[in-house]
């Protein structure tokens, strides 16, 4: 029997989004700003409760070592960058770290799995994949933004009620 961790509600929203295209390089990234919605402690899950604001992220993630172009989900708790990975770039790499202090994130879970996103990082991911791919050059896909507007899970204990 698999043996499934209870799992809170999940309400994510857009909230705002911004290009950065680092100084004294051809490096740029597209943010998304993101808040989960109804949680018990919004300040850890929502930009607009949160101490970190988000004109402060856009001032110090050109000082974060990032190198590449793709796009960034910014969470008051966690930040996901994908790039187009420079050694194939019909692949995308992911890494996470700790909003407030950018402290690197493990993705490795458990059985051998890599976690890869939350349902409003996946539906962005799926949305500027597509942009990628169909682009004919890098300005052309750096000009497109996801008009994903977040996501909600409905029922976030089906698989534990499943295998129950």
């Amino acid at each position: 029997m698999v043996k499934v961790a209870r799992c809170r509600a999940y309400d994510a929203r857009v909230v705002g989004r911004e290009q950065v295209c680092f100084r004294g390089s051809r490096s740029v990234f597209k943010v998304y700003f993101v808040s989960i919605v109804g949680r018990d402690d919004p300040t850890a899950y929502e930009w607009e409760h949160c101490a970190l604001t988000e004109a402060a992220f856009l001032r110090a993630l050109p000082d974060r070592g990032l190198a590449g172009v793709g796009f960034v989900t910014a969470f008051p708790h966690i930040t996901k960058v994908f790039r187009f990975a420079p050694s194939a770039e019909t692949l995308l790499h992911v890494s996470a770290f700790r909003t407030g202090d950018w402290e690197p994130i493990p993705l490795a879970r458990e059985d051998g799995y890599v976690e890869y996103a939350c349902l409003a990082e996946a539906l962005i991911a799926a949305d500027e994949y597509a942009a990628w791919a169909g682009a004919e050059d890098v300005e052309t896909y750096l000009a497109y933004w996801s008009d994903c507007r977040g996501g909600c899970i409905r029922s976030a204990g089906k698989l534990r009620q499943y295998w129950q």
